[in-house]
């Protein structure tokens, strides 16, 4: 972990399968309706039901606010999802944000937010992690 600074991390919830694609480089795009702070450099990926568990990480190389057309034709080909969810989810939005998975890790076996994270819910979207558990959470998926 010593070659990735670490600034701050969130938890992120994604479906299950953008969780997947994520992780298998398929998908190399989260989009979101607001960004993230600019000093998170890592995030934790939650699946959400019926996964319900942490399943790894990715590393946040850039954020790009665009409005949800442009966006789009800038990252089609490694969006993965399909344009009609894409046009649902940035229905009605004048700005969009795409942020570009770097580096992965996946997550040997499913971390339970409870047992691993002291957390009693998912977040809605994301919640940013202490500091400890944070540096823990990273040291643990990428040194499997």
């Amino acid at each position: 972990m010593d070659s990735y600074p670490v600034g701050r991390v969130i938890l992120m919830s994604f479906h299950p399968q953008y969780a997947q694609r994520i992780l298998d480089g398929t998908k190399r795009v989260e989009f979101r309706k607001r960004r993230i702070a600019d000093d998170v450099t890592h995030v934790v990926v939650y699946a959400t039901a019926p996964v319900s568990a942490v399943v790894g990480a990715f590393e946040v190389r850039e954020q790009h606010s665009l409005s949800p057309h442009t966006l789009w034709l800038r990252f089609e080909e490694v969006a993965g999802i399909g344009i009609k969810d894409y046009v649902n989810y940035f229905s009605g939005r004048e700005t969009g944000v795409g942020i570009e998975v770097g580096d992965t890790w996946r997550a040997r076996k499913p971390m339970y937010l409870r047992e691993s994270f002291g957390i009693a819910r998912p977040p809605q979207s994301f919640q940013y992690l202490a500091d400890d558990t944070a540096v823990l959470t990273l040291k643990s998926l990428i040194n499997q």
